[in-house]
């Protein structure tokens, strides 16, 4: 059974084994990683790869769990009051969020293929995705007011938008490398804004254009 390191240098080979993986996973992708090709980017024997992580789904699973978080908390951090300054406060969350992708591009990419072959993933996926939305319809009835736009459930309209912006992210960044021409995070962060902010707020936002 994996061994939870309760030592310095537990610790440092199991930080050391998930950098190892990360590599592997980013290069050759979920399904064409192996757990012997982790040990070897590793310098490390398979058995005592095995001490730490289970297998691979397991070696997955604590790669990601920091980064789900780090997500997260990435996008919920705005400079910006949305009741005082909506755009500002979306460029804000859209930037952190667009930033920490970036940073993570290896990672994401990686999770959407995971999330196509093992339903552990696919569940995560789907609780990142829940986590945003639910968040940000929360904040719009709570300081809003905001039930529906135009007639739709405000929830159904945060979920559009939010799966756009997770799409957008993924082709300019977890697939850059078949971009051309690469897109900046900041300027990124204004296109997905201009998109949330009319959606919610109006298509003029006056003296912040």
């Amino acid at each position: 059974m994996p061994q939870i390191p309760s030592t310095t240098k537990g610790m440092q080979t199991r930080a050391h084994l998930l950098s190892s993986a990360r590599a592997v996973f980013g290069r050759d992708g979920y399904v064409g990683t192996t757990m012997s090709g982790v040990a070897t980017e590793a310098g490390m024997s398979l058995g005592g790869l095995y001490r730490y992580f289970a297998d691979k789904e397991d070696l997955f699973a604590a790669l990601v769990a920091d980064t789900h978080d780090e997500l997260f908390r990435a996008s919920g951090t705005t400079a910006h009051r949305l009741e005082e300054d909506p755009y500002q406060a979306l460029l804000d969350a859209n930037t952190g969020y667009l930033t920490h992708y970036y940073d993570n591009r290896d990672i994401m990419r990686t999770l959407v293929e995971a999330a196509s072959v093992e339903a552990r993933f696919r569940d995560i996926w789907w609780q990142m995705r829940s986590r945003h939305v639910t968040r940000f319809a929360t904040v719009l009835k709570m300081k809003f007011g905001m039930d529906e736009v135009d007639g739709l459930p405000v929830t159904r309209v945060a979920e559009a938008v939010a799966c756009m912006v997770e799409q957008s992210a993924y082709v300019w960044y977890a697939q850059d490398s078949l971009q051309e021409d690469p897109i900046p995070v900041d300027q990124a962060a204004q296109v997905v804004t201009r998109v949330w902010h009319a959606s919610f707020f109006g298509a003029d936002r006056g003296s912040s254009v």
